[in-house]
């Protein structure tokens, strides 16, 4: 089995162009498979590809459920486990895909967590100071916030990504797929701070050098910029978010001033107009919220209800 998952891997690589991240992140639920099949040290007899079968498969999900798993973690799971034997059926490997008939656990559909406008502008100043990391953060979220880019795509930027002259950076999304989007005057201050701070040393010449660097100099990690965000945020009265809340946040503020859904899909990189929907939904809350809280005549003054409770009776 091991040398079908290196095969797997090399295919995600060269023909997938798979990310870094999703490559890691398939090598690993792969081998959680493995380590079920064959539980204990002392069996050292390799596991035949075509002998897994869809009660194995079941029972390992189950295993991981029971232990405490997230459904939607379930789910992606059973996602790298199906894109794996797809790929050994289609290579000739296996007959048949023991996967085929496994359903995906039924999954919430939470609305994403979105800032407010004035929560948004309090969190850009919460890192103060001078320091090369201070600066390196507050251009961190003012990018983040400016392009509603995914904190990978964030990460990835180079120097020559950047075009400050038009105002735009190239992001790299999913399969590696590139976008130029607009970034604003007060994220590419933020950013002109950061790489001014610097010294000389770390504040590479090379066009392909990193823009956004950990204290070491190499290039930051998803990790770091979560953690960071994390921190800063959890100074907001609502609470602490992750970095994709400011990709929410900056979709439904967009919605907000009059953008319409076909400029903001292509800006945060949807390839369907119908993920890029979900934020007319928030914004419609949100409108009804203010009016609820606002108008005199929003709820008849006999009844108790709220427009949820109303909505749901």
């Amino acid at each position: 089995m091991e040398d079908a998952i290196k095969a797997f891997v090399m295919h995600l690589q060269v023909e997938r162009n798979a990310s870094q991240e999703t490559i890691r992140s398939y090598r690993s639920d792969l081998h959680q498979l493995v380590r079920f099949l064959q539980p204990t040290k002392e069996d050292t007899t390799p596991i035949r590809i075509d002998t897994v079968t869809s009660d194995d498969i079941r029972a390992h999900l189950h295993r991981l459920d029971y232990q405490g798993e997230k459904a939607s973690s379930l789910a992606r799971k059973l996602a790298c486990l199906r894109s794996f034997f797809r790929f050994l059926v289609r290579e000739g490997q296996l007959s048949k895909n023991p996967t085929e008939n496994l359903r995906s656990p039924k999954l919430p559909k939470p609305l994403p967590r979105v800032l407010s406008k004035d929560d948004a502008a309090a969190l850009m100043e919460f890192p103060s100071g001078q320091s090369p990391l201070t600066l390196r953060d507050r251009a961190l979220l003012e990018t983040l916030y400016s392009t509603g880019a995914r904190v990978s795509e964030v990460v990835g930027i180079n120097l020559d990504d950047l075009n400050e002259t038009d105002g735009s950076v190239c992001l790299r999304g999913k399969g590696r797929k590139e976008r130029m989007v607009p970034i604003g005057d007060l994220a590419l201050h933020a950013i002109r701070e950061y790489r001014t701070s610097l010294k000389p040393l770390a504040r590479s010449g090379q066009l392909s050098a990193p823009m956004f660097l950990n204290h070491r100099g190499g290039r930051i990690t998803t990790r770091s910029v979560a953690r960071m965000v994390s921190r800063y945020s959890s100074r907001l009265v609502s609470g602490a978010v992750s970095p994709h809340a400011l990709r929410h946040s900056y979709a439904t503020h967009l919605l907000d001033e009059g953008a319409d859904l076909r400029s903001i899909q292509e800006m945060l990189g949807h390839a369907s107009l119908s993920t890029t929907q979900k934020y007319t939904h928030l914004a419609m809350d949100q409108l009804l919220a203010v009016y609820d809280s606002a108008h005199p005549r929003a709820r008849v003054a006999a009844s108790p209800l709220s427009r949820k409770d109303r909505k749901s009776s």
